[in-house]
């Protein structure tokens, strides 16, 4: 595996880690990556390998999520991350540098990039837009209230796998692992604030009609990825959403569901890197 380095920033009073894979090339372009709802930036680990031939690669975990701090319970809305994003960008010096977000970071990104920021060069929205079906809101309400202590990393792996049996599996594995912390009684849970979890709680988000405005003020080339089997993305939706962004190509990524980084790591690199090498 290429060297890449960890490193602690805070910004706005709370603790951030994000790891930095470097480019062997002086001039590459900067790529930031958000992950989405309970992920990490580890997630992003094989893909930014792939990736830091021709970019430096910068893998943020967001706040409440991964090894960055958890912030009060009602500091978890997509302003507060946006403000996080912002805070990064300006504390690491970055210019002309490419976002993409899964999910949660892709709506973070969506609301970043409709602000017309002038530090942006490149857009990738993976499986997110202002409206989500249903059926994976549903979804996501019941796998946050699944049993989340486990004895061992193999039974909360089991457990994902059971949830969705799509990924690689070493892919898979490889995800799940670090997104767990052993407890002082020995046990297992993940590595996310537990006020997420919450039924009761809600975090704050823009409306659709907020969501779509900011969709239509975004001005830069933009890629949107839709997983050809998401409860999340509408098709239609999606279809809207590439009509609206004044530079937008529309893929989809065949036999993926909504986490499509996670579903079909090939078929989104193979996406991406048709997109930024075009």
């Amino acid at each position: 595996m290429e060297q890449m380095y960890d490193h602690l920033i805070c910004l706005h009073g709370l603790r951030f880690h994000f790891r930095d894979w470097p480019c062997p090339k002086d001039d590459a372009q900067d790529l930031v990556l958000l992950h989405g709802f309970t992920g990490h930036a580890r997630s992003w680990d094989v893909f930014a390998q792939a990736m830091s031939t021709d970019y430096r690669v910068l893998a943020l975990d967001q706040r409440g999520h991964g090894e960055t701090e958890w912030a009060p319970p009602d500091q978890y809305g997509t302003t507060h991350m946006v403000a996080d994003l912002k805070a990064f960008v300006a504390a690491l010096g970055l210019n002309r540098f490419v976002l993409l977000g899964l999910s949660m970071g892709g709506n973070v990104a969506i609301h970043y990039a409709g602000a017309q920021p002038a530090a942006l060069d490149r857009l990738v929205i993976v499986d997110i837009g202002p409206e989500i079906m249903s059926s994976g809101l549903h979804r996501i309400d019941q796998g946050v209230q699944a049993k989340d202590i486990f004895s061992s990393p193999e039974e909360a792996f089991a457990a994902a796998r059971a949830a969705n049996p799509l990924p690689p599996e070493a892919h898979h594995r490889q995800r799940v692992m670090h997104n767990l912390m052993r407890l002082q009684d020995g046990m297992w849970t993940y590595r996310y604030d537990r006020v997420l979890r919450d039924p009761n709680h809600r975090r704050s988000r823009p409306s659709a009609e907020e969501g779509w405005q900011a969709v239509a003020r975004i001005n830069v080339p933009t890629l949107l990825i839709r997983g050809e089997l998401s409860d999340i993305l509408a098709r239609d939706q999606a279809e809207r959403m590439a009509r609206d962004i004044v530079d937008c190509r529309l893929v989809e990524v065949s036999g993926s569901g909504h986490s499509v980084p996670l579903d079909q790591p090939d078929g989104f690199l193979e996406a991406v890197r048709g997109f930024l090498t075009s």
